[in-house]
């Protein structure tokens, strides 16, 4: 078997009661190819309390901090760190559908040998592999399969997101500019409901392991249609308390640049519902702007000053 080069980690669930020798089989596997299992530390089944399976390697005698040790595991998985559930013909079990809430909501990628059949939970479309074939997609790409939606649950994807809730979130944010041969520079703003029909840049919040660079222009391309090319920094900064933001309650970061654009010719998607082209210094005096695009577009009416 070809060792992975990349260090991956993972944290391995499942029923110890029923499937204890699949968990095994599996940790080898993975063990075999490179990928370091944080978890379970592998020993026989002292014995079975409650239903809950007690290993040799079980530094305490509480299950709740048994749980809760293993848990802590999952906040080590690093950049290519992921959970696989080993639940053969679908059942995962109370204790493990447990872990899968953490997991999910701690934004931690989640694979899975079979489709689950005793648990709710929301999968996307190649979240369910052979612990064989993620190894291999791991040899092959150096990396995680990435997230597919199945086009029928886009609503459920969208609200499966939303449960994320992270200590803070870094969000980007663009000052499209136009070039053209006008002195005055025409940038792009977009009136969207997130603002209750205000004014806003085009930006939005930064996907788990992508670069600030990267994400903006996905988002211009994904709002706008448009082509980029990211140009000068222009602010970075957070708010926490009473900042107007439309997600109460998370410390916020924000990373505006200026980018670049060739054509005008924008496509919006379903985040706004207008757009405008317009020198940033009348956009200021006549438009009603959000207060962070307004803060961010005043820096740069300054700095375009000084040019």
């Amino acid at each position: 078997m070809k060792k992975i080069s990349a260090t991956f980690r993972c944290v391995l669930h499942g029923s110890f009661r029923k499937h204890f020798d699949e968990i095994k089989r599996v940790h080898k596997l993975f063990t075999q190819a490179g990928i370091e299992v944080l978890a379970p530390e592998f020993s026989d089944i002292k014995h079975f309390e409650n239903g809950f399976a007690m290993l040799e390697t079980d530094r305490a005698v509480d299950q709740r901090m048994i749980e809760l040790l293993y848990l802590h595991h999952l906040k080590r998985l690093g950049e290519n760190g992921f959970s696989y559930f080993v639940n053969p013909n679908g059942y995962i079990g109370k204790s493990a559908a447990y872990e899968l809430g953490i997991a999910q909501v701690s934004n931690v990628s989640c694979f899975f040998k079979h489709k689950l059949d005793d648990h709710p939970a929301y999968l996307h479309k190649n979240s369910v592999i052979k612990p064989e074939h993620l190894v291999e997609y791991i040899q092959e790409h150096g990396k995680l399969p990435q997230p597919k939606i199945n086009k029928k649950e886009k609503e459920i994807h969208k609200l499966w997101s939303e449960l994320m809730v992270p200590g803070s979130v870094v969000a980007v944010g663009g000052i499209i500019e136009h070039t053209s041969d006008k002195k005055e520079k025409e940038i792009l703003l977009v009136k969207t409901h997130k603002w209750k029909g205000r004014y806003s840049v085009v930006g939005g919040k930064v996907k788990r392991n992508e670069r600030l660079q990267d994400a903006l222009l996905r988002e211009v391309k994904e709002e706008t249609g448009l082509n980029a090319s990211i140009g000068r920094h222009i602010c970075t900064f957070d708010q926490i308390k009473n900042s107007g933001y439309y997600m109460s309650g998370i410390q916020h970061i924000f990373v505006d640049q200026v980018v670049g654009v060739q054509s005008k010719r924008v496509k919006l998607n379903e985040e706004a519902q207008e757009y405008l082209w317009i020198p940033a210094k009348i956009a200021l005096k006549e438009l009603l702007i959000e207060p962070n695009a307004r803060h961010t577009l005043e820096l740069y009416s300054r700095i375009m000053a000084v040019k």
